[in-house]
């Protein structure tokens, strides 16, 4: 058997990882502390665990659309997420995300790295910013299922053709100089987008944003792939359990982010469940009326799109609200992949039309349907701050991830041998198949 230098390095230094990990404390503190509700932590850790389900479920979800050489590789490059964010999060992501801010007072570019190293003084305490009625660790665990899922939602724009090792580097440079600073500026106390009053309840720009510019600009830097054509799904059950389990840990991704078992989680949960269903209606409704007959695929990319687009909106707007904009959602997303389809660009799985464009249109809802602040109500201040963040967090999200394809490429060649690519990723990178026949033939 050949061995890899490469993986024997890796292995040592997450050896190295585990071991310095031994020596610093956390996790023990504060298991007594009076100021926990229980009522909210219990919510928080069905939250959470909400939250982590929805990472399997796009695995299946990308999966059942790929070709059949390529499942099992898609759908591992959503679990691996699970390991290696999960790591680099209490290694040192949680601390650039919401650690002690660095930067003038109200205008904190990311945290510092060592407010939280190796989740130093993450335990059962309260924190009165962040977590003021139930353990800070179980918001730290709360925070990593979002940013497990946010690099996993970007492999379906190059599935098919990126080199597996490549992926996990790009995935930890992504979490730390992409995820972790935007979090940063969204959600932290001190962030700016914060301070501007930028209104994202549970990740517009943070998760979907993020995910769907890096995604489009993973399919220009990777290019088309060499056998590029319209193909039929491999499993289309397989996209329907995938939607149905995005749409359940949805409620833990919307409704949790209230950070309290509380009337504004009820709210999240109730918007959350109302825009999906009007999106798939909408998206299957806008397909028969263009000539094409309902399918259960644009079912499932429907009711999607319209969760993408009601997260930043989830606790800040009526269920009217609602309603319209998981409307409005699935008639842009499905526009935005007809566009994509007639042009070069090879985004595989329509990561940008369904993710980026549902963000976009959610983070511009938010803003015109907010209670009390929205332009409906006669106010633009945070109207035009939304614009101007859509702004920054699209150039920054695009051009930071295309920089970060190309240091990961000087590194590990991010596209996949032309051979590779033939006998699919499966083989190639994995030596598995979905297909037994198909691997009796290769």
């Amino acid at each position: 058997m050949k061995k890899n230098k490469s993986w024997w390095m890796i292995l040592a230094f997450l050896g190295l990882i585990s071991l310095a990990g031994v020596f610093i404390p956390g996790g023990v503190e504060g298991l007594d502390d009076p100021s926990i509700v229980p009522g909210d932590t219990a919510w928080m850790l069905t939250a959470t665990a909400l939250v982590l389900i929805m990472t399997p479920g796009l695995a299946f979800f990308y999966g059942g659309m790929i070709q059949p050489k390529n499942i099992i590789s898609t759908m591992l490059q959503s679990f691996i997420a699970m390991g290696l964010v999960s790591v680099t999060w209490v290694v040192v992501g949680f601390s650039i995300a919401f650690g002690k801010s660095i930067g003038p007072e109200g205008f904190g570019l990311f945290g510092n790295p060592l407010t939280f190293l190796m989740f130093r003084g993450v335990g059962g305490a309260t924190d009165p910013y962040l977590s003021p009625t139930f353990p800070l660790a179980l918001f730290a665990m709360f925070q990593l299922k979002f940013a497990i899922i946010t690099p996993a939602l970007i492999t379906g724009s190059f599935a098919g053709r990126v080199r597996f090792r490549a992926y996990m580097l790009f995935m930890v440079l992504f979490v730390l100089f992409i995820y972790a600073p935007l979090a940063h500026w969204t959600w932290h106390p001190n962030g700016f987008l914060r301070n501007w009053g930028v209104l994202d309840f549970a990740g517009g720009t943070v998760v979907h944003m993020s995910a769907g510019f890096a995604a489009l600009a993973g399919a220009i830097y990777l290019g088309k792939r060499k056998e590029y054509k319209e193909f039929r799904p491999a499993n289309i059950p397989y996209v329907l359990l995938g939607a149905g389990m995005l749409w359940f840990g949805w409620f833990g991704f919307n409704a949790g982010s209230a950070l309290a078992a509380n009337s504004v989680a009820a709210l999240a949960l109730m918007n959350t469940n109302t825009a999906s269903a009007s999106a798939m209606l909408t998206w299957i409704f806008f397909d028969a009326a263009r000539g094409k007959k309902p399918s259960a695929i644009g079912a499932a990319i429907g009711l999607v799109v319209g969760l993408v687009a009601i997260t930043p909106a989830a606790g800040f707007v009526s269920v009217g609200a609602s309603l319209f904009i998981g409307a409005i959602a699935a008639i842009v997303s499905n526009y935005a992949i007809t566009l994509r389809t007639k042009s070069s660009l090879d985004d595989t799985l329509d990561v940008f039309p369904a993710h980026g464009m549902g963000g976009i249109v959610g983070m511009i809802a938010t803003a015109v349907f907010a209670k009390d602040v929205g332009l409906i109500h006669g106010e633009t201040k945070t109207f035009l701050f939304h614009l101007l963040a859509l702004v920054i967090v699209g150039v920054f999200t695009f051009g930071g991830s295309y920089l970060l394809y190309k240091i990961t490429d000087m590194i590990v060649p991010l596209r996949i041998s032309p051979k590779g690519e033939r006998i699919g990723l499966d083989i190639s990178q994995h030596n598995e198949s979905y297909d037994p026949e198909y691997t009796a033939h290769h």
